[in-house]
Protein backbone atom coordinates (compact mmCIF):
# COMPACT_ATOMS: atom_id res chain seq x y z
CA UNK A 1 0.00 0.00 0.00
CA UNK A 2 0.94 3.32 -0.53
CA UNK A 3 0.03 6.79 1.12
CA UNK A 4 -3.25 8.68 -0.13
CA UNK A 5 -2.07 11.36 -2.06
CA UNK A 6 -5.02 13.17 -2.16
CA UNK A 7 -7.32 16.07 0.02
CA UNK A 8 -10.74 14.45 -0.70
CA UNK A 9 -11.29 11.11 1.44
CA UNK A 10 -11.87 7.70 0.09
CA UNK A 11 -12.68 4.71 1.33
CA UNK A 12 -12.98 1.00 0.14
CA UNK A 13 -16.59 0.07 -1.32
CA UNK A 14 -16.60 -2.78 0.70
CA UNK A 15 -17.05 -0.31 3.75
CA UNK A 16 -20.57 0.93 2.32
CA UNK A 17 -24.16 -0.53 2.50
CA UNK A 18 -26.10 -2.31 5.46
CA UNK A 19 -24.86 -4.14 8.51
CA UNK A 20 -25.43 -7.04 6.49
CA UNK A 21 -23.46 -6.12 3.39
CA UNK A 22 -20.70 -4.81 4.69
CA UNK A 23 -20.43 -7.73 6.91
CA UNK A 24 -20.33 -9.79 4.34
CA UNK A 25 -18.13 -7.93 2.04
CA UNK A 26 -15.23 -7.08 4.37
CA UNK A 27 -15.35 -10.53 5.40
CA UNK A 28 -14.53 -11.90 1.62
CA UNK A 29 -12.07 -8.91 1.41
CA UNK A 30 -10.24 -10.36 4.98
CA UNK A 31 -9.45 -13.48 3.53
CA UNK A 32 -8.55 -12.42 0.05
CA UNK A 33 -6.06 -10.28 2.33
CA UNK A 34 -5.39 -12.97 4.66
CA UNK A 35 -4.30 -15.40 1.46
CA UNK A 36 -1.84 -12.58 -0.49
CA UNK A 37 -0.77 -11.97 3.41
CA UNK A 38 0.64 -15.69 3.52
CA UNK A 39 1.98 -16.50 0.31
CA UNK A 40 3.28 -13.12 -0.21
CA UNK A 41 3.79 -11.52 3.46
CA UNK A 42 2.36 -8.13 1.91
CA UNK A 43 -1.89 -7.12 2.28
CA UNK A 44 -2.95 -5.66 -0.77
CA UNK A 45 -4.65 -2.71 -1.96
CA UNK A 46 -8.49 -2.28 -1.65
CA UNK A 47 -9.97 -3.05 -5.60
CA UNK A 48 -12.30 -0.03 -5.17
CA UNK A 49 -11.86 3.20 -3.54
CA UNK A 50 -15.21 5.84 -3.35
CA UNK A 51 -14.39 8.93 -2.90
CA UNK A 52 -16.74 10.50 0.19
CA UNK A 53 -18.35 13.61 -0.67
CA UNK A 54 -18.01 16.66 1.97
CA UNK A 55 -19.94 16.34 5.09
CA UNK A 56 -21.06 12.72 5.16
CA UNK A 57 -21.21 10.49 8.32
CA UNK A 58 -19.21 7.60 8.69
CA UNK A 59 -19.98 4.91 11.36
CA UNK A 60 -16.81 4.53 13.96
CA UNK A 61 -18.05 2.95 16.55
CA UNK A 62 -20.61 -0.18 16.75
CA UNK A 63 -22.25 0.65 19.49
CA UNK A 64 -23.57 3.85 17.72
CA UNK A 65 -24.34 0.89 14.69
CA UNK A 66 -28.08 0.30 15.11
CA UNK A 67 -29.56 1.04 12.35
CA UNK A 68 -28.63 -1.87 10.23
CA UNK A 69 -30.94 -1.70 7.37
CA UNK A 70 -29.65 1.85 6.32
CA UNK A 71 -26.97 1.64 4.10
CA UNK A 72 -24.04 3.95 5.60
CA UNK A 73 -20.17 3.86 5.36
CA UNK A 74 -19.22 1.79 8.25
CA UNK A 75 -15.71 2.42 9.05
CA UNK A 76 -15.58 0.41 12.03
CA UNK A 77 -15.99 -3.11 10.31
CA UNK A 78 -12.72 -3.16 9.86
CA UNK A 79 -12.60 -5.13 12.51
CA UNK A 80 -14.51 -7.73 10.08
CA UNK A 81 -11.21 -7.54 7.56
CA UNK A 82 -8.80 -7.72 10.63
CA UNK A 83 -11.17 -11.05 11.99
CA UNK A 84 -11.45 -12.88 8.73
CA UNK A 85 -7.66 -11.89 7.65
CA UNK A 86 -6.34 -13.20 11.12
CA UNK A 87 -8.45 -16.69 10.44
CA UNK A 88 -6.35 -17.31 7.72
CA UNK A 89 -2.89 -17.26 9.63
CA UNK A 90 -1.53 -19.91 12.77
CA UNK A 91 -3.78 -18.98 15.21
CA UNK A 92 -1.27 -19.85 17.66
CA UNK A 93 0.87 -16.95 16.48
CA UNK A 94 -1.67 -14.09 15.31
CA UNK A 95 0.26 -11.21 16.96
CA UNK A 96 3.02 -10.87 14.55
CA UNK A 97 0.67 -11.15 11.43
CA UNK A 98 -1.94 -8.04 12.84
CA UNK A 99 1.19 -6.07 13.88
CA UNK A 100 2.20 -6.33 10.34
CA UNK A 101 -1.09 -5.87 9.15
CA UNK A 102 -2.01 -2.79 11.01
CA UNK A 103 1.35 -1.25 9.65
CA UNK A 104 0.48 -1.92 5.70
CA UNK A 105 -3.61 -0.07 6.85
CA UNK A 106 -2.22 2.85 8.49
CA UNK A 107 -0.59 3.93 5.29
CA UNK A 108 -4.09 4.88 4.66
CA UNK A 109 -6.37 6.96 5.74
CA UNK A 110 -9.13 4.83 6.49
CA UNK A 111 -7.12 2.32 8.06
CA UNK A 112 -4.94 4.92 10.18
CA UNK A 113 -8.20 6.26 11.62
CA UNK A 114 -9.78 2.67 12.25
CA UNK A 115 -6.94 1.76 14.29
CA UNK A 116 -6.39 4.98 16.29
CA UNK A 117 -9.91 4.92 17.04
CA UNK A 118 -10.07 0.60 17.63
CA UNK A 119 -7.31 0.76 20.14
CA UNK A 120 -6.16 -2.52 20.20
CA UNK A 121 -4.30 -3.79 22.64
CA UNK A 122 -1.12 -3.39 24.40
CA UNK A 123 -1.78 0.18 23.62
CA UNK A 124 2.17 1.27 24.70
CA UNK A 125 3.19 4.72 24.28
CA UNK A 126 5.00 3.45 20.75
CA UNK A 127 1.93 2.30 19.19
CA UNK A 128 -0.01 4.94 20.45
CA UNK A 129 2.53 7.37 19.16
CA UNK A 130 2.99 5.63 15.55
CA UNK A 131 -1.20 5.60 15.54
CA UNK A 132 -1.29 9.17 16.19
CA UNK A 133 1.45 10.14 13.36
CA UNK A 134 -0.36 8.46 11.01
CA UNK A 135 -3.79 10.04 11.68
CA UNK A 136 -2.04 13.64 11.34
CA UNK A 137 -0.63 12.67 7.85
CA UNK A 138 -4.55 12.32 6.53
CA UNK A 139 -6.04 15.13 8.58
CA UNK A 140 -6.96 17.21 5.49
CA UNK A 141 -8.89 14.32 4.16
CA UNK A 142 -10.39 13.21 7.10
CA UNK A 143 -11.63 16.00 7.97
CA UNK A 144 -13.92 16.14 4.99
CA UNK A 145 -16.60 13.92 6.91
CA UNK A 146 -18.10 13.40 10.19
CA UNK A 147 -18.31 10.83 12.63
CA UNK A 148 -20.69 8.58 14.60
CA UNK A 149 -19.23 7.67 17.83
CA UNK A 150 -20.11 5.83 20.73
CA UNK A 151 -22.85 8.86 21.41
CA UNK A 152 -25.90 7.32 19.19
CA UNK A 153 -27.12 10.57 16.84
CA UNK A 154 -24.25 12.57 17.73
CA UNK A 155 -21.86 13.53 14.51
CA UNK A 156 -18.48 14.66 15.48
CA UNK A 157 -16.70 16.84 13.87
CA UNK A 158 -12.49 15.23 13.36
CA UNK A 159 -11.64 17.43 15.97
CA UNK A 160 -14.19 16.19 18.20
CA UNK A 161 -13.67 12.85 17.50
CA UNK A 162 -9.97 12.52 18.27
CA UNK A 163 -10.72 14.64 21.52
CA UNK A 164 -13.31 11.85 22.77
CA UNK A 165 -10.94 9.57 22.15
CA UNK A 166 -8.08 10.80 22.54
CA UNK A 167 -8.73 13.17 25.63
CA UNK A 168 -6.43 11.43 28.18
CA UNK A 169 -3.29 11.11 25.57
CA UNK A 170 -2.99 14.78 25.41
CA UNK A 171 -4.02 15.47 28.92
CA UNK A 172 -1.00 12.51 29.52
CA UNK A 173 1.28 13.91 26.88
CA UNK A 174 0.58 17.48 26.17
CA UNK A 175 -1.27 19.09 29.18
CA UNK A 176 -0.52 22.00 27.51
CA UNK A 177 -4.41 23.35 26.74
CA UNK A 178 -4.07 26.32 25.15
CA UNK A 179 -2.93 24.91 21.44
CA UNK A 180 -5.00 23.03 18.39
CA UNK A 181 -5.98 19.63 18.65
CA UNK A 182 -3.85 18.81 16.29
CA UNK A 183 -1.03 21.19 17.57
CA UNK A 184 -1.06 18.64 21.20
CA UNK A 185 -1.81 15.20 19.09
CA UNK A 186 1.34 15.92 17.12
CA UNK A 187 3.39 17.20 20.86
CA UNK A 188 1.63 14.08 22.57
CA UNK A 189 2.75 11.72 19.61
CA UNK A 190 6.14 13.12 19.50
CA UNK A 191 6.76 13.06 23.41
CA UNK A 192 5.20 9.28 23.50
CA UNK A 193 7.41 8.30 20.40
CA UNK A 194 11.00 9.49 22.36
CA UNK A 195 9.66 8.68 25.70
CA UNK A 196 11.92 7.31 28.38
CA UNK A 197 10.91 4.84 31.20
CA UNK A 198 10.63 7.71 33.80
CA UNK A 199 8.74 10.21 31.07
CA UNK A 200 6.07 7.37 30.89
CA UNK A 201 5.92 7.28 34.76
CA UNK A 202 4.99 10.96 34.65
CA UNK A 203 1.97 11.06 32.12
CA UNK A 204 0.34 8.05 34.05
CA UNK A 205 0.46 10.20 37.38
CA UNK A 206 -1.17 12.80 35.16
CA UNK A 207 -3.85 10.49 34.49
CA UNK A 208 -4.19 8.19 37.62
CA UNK A 209 -6.75 10.54 39.17
CA UNK A 210 -8.69 9.63 36.20
CA UNK A 211 -8.27 6.20 36.35
CA UNK A 212 -8.70 5.81 40.28
CA UNK A 213 -11.97 7.65 39.72
CA UNK A 214 -13.83 5.04 38.09
CA UNK A 215 -11.73 2.13 40.21
CA UNK A 216 -14.39 2.48 43.36
CA UNK A 217 -14.72 -1.00 44.08
CA UNK A 218 -10.84 -1.44 44.92
CA UNK A 219 -10.74 -3.18 48.43
CA UNK A 220 -7.32 -1.46 48.66
CA UNK A 221 -8.19 1.60 47.15
CA UNK A 222 -6.04 4.04 49.96
CA UNK A 223 -3.05 2.10 49.43
CA UNK A 224 -2.87 1.64 45.70
CA UNK A 225 -4.16 5.30 45.49
CA UNK A 226 -0.90 6.32 47.51
CA UNK A 227 1.44 8.02 45.00
CA UNK A 228 4.61 6.23 46.81
CA UNK A 229 3.26 3.42 46.53
CA UNK A 230 2.61 3.52 42.77
CA UNK A 231 6.03 4.80 41.73
CA UNK A 232 7.28 1.91 43.82
CA UNK A 233 5.38 -0.61 41.72
CA UNK A 234 5.85 1.24 38.48
CA UNK A 235 9.73 1.01 39.32
CA UNK A 236 9.95 -2.60 39.61
CA UNK A 237 7.72 -3.28 37.10
CA UNK A 238 9.06 -5.37 34.66
CA UNK A 239 9.19 -5.15 30.85
CA UNK A 240 6.11 -6.75 29.38
CA UNK A 241 3.66 -5.32 31.84
CA UNK A 242 5.37 -1.67 31.90
CA UNK A 243 4.92 -1.12 27.61
CA UNK A 244 0.79 -2.60 28.10
CA UNK A 245 -0.03 0.35 30.62
CA UNK A 246 2.78 2.95 29.34
CA UNK A 247 0.65 5.11 27.21
CA UNK A 248 -1.22 5.96 30.31
CA UNK A 249 -4.68 5.45 28.89
CA UNK A 250 -6.60 5.12 31.55
CA UNK A 251 -8.20 1.74 30.89
CA UNK A 252 -5.01 0.16 31.47
CA UNK A 253 -4.41 2.39 34.42
CA UNK A 254 -7.57 0.34 35.79
CA UNK A 255 -6.28 -3.05 34.75
CA UNK A 256 -2.74 -2.30 36.81
CA UNK A 257 -4.66 -0.86 39.79
CA UNK A 258 -7.19 -3.97 39.83
CA UNK A 259 -3.85 -6.11 39.63
CA UNK A 260 -2.10 -3.96 42.69
CA UNK A 261 -5.37 -5.00 44.72
CA UNK A 262 -5.56 -8.54 43.74
CA UNK A 263 -2.12 -8.95 45.03
CA UNK A 264 -2.20 -7.09 48.10
CA UNK A 265 -5.20 -9.21 48.67
CA UNK A 266 -3.23 -12.50 48.23
CA UNK A 267 -0.65 -11.58 50.12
Amino acid sequence: MRHEQTAALQLPSFLHGTFRSVQQKARREGLRCGEQYRVEGTVPAPRQMVEVPPGEVLVAHDVVDIQHERPAWRLHMVSNVMDALLDTVDQQNTLPTRDACEAFFLETAWGALYFALAQMGPVSATRTAKRLQAVLRFWEPLQCARYLFKKVGMAHTLEELMVAAYDWAMDAWCPEGDASVHERLAMAAERMERATREDCIEAIFREMPRALAHADKLKHWKRVADPDFQRERLTTLDSWFFERVSAARPGDLIWLLTNWDHELEVQ
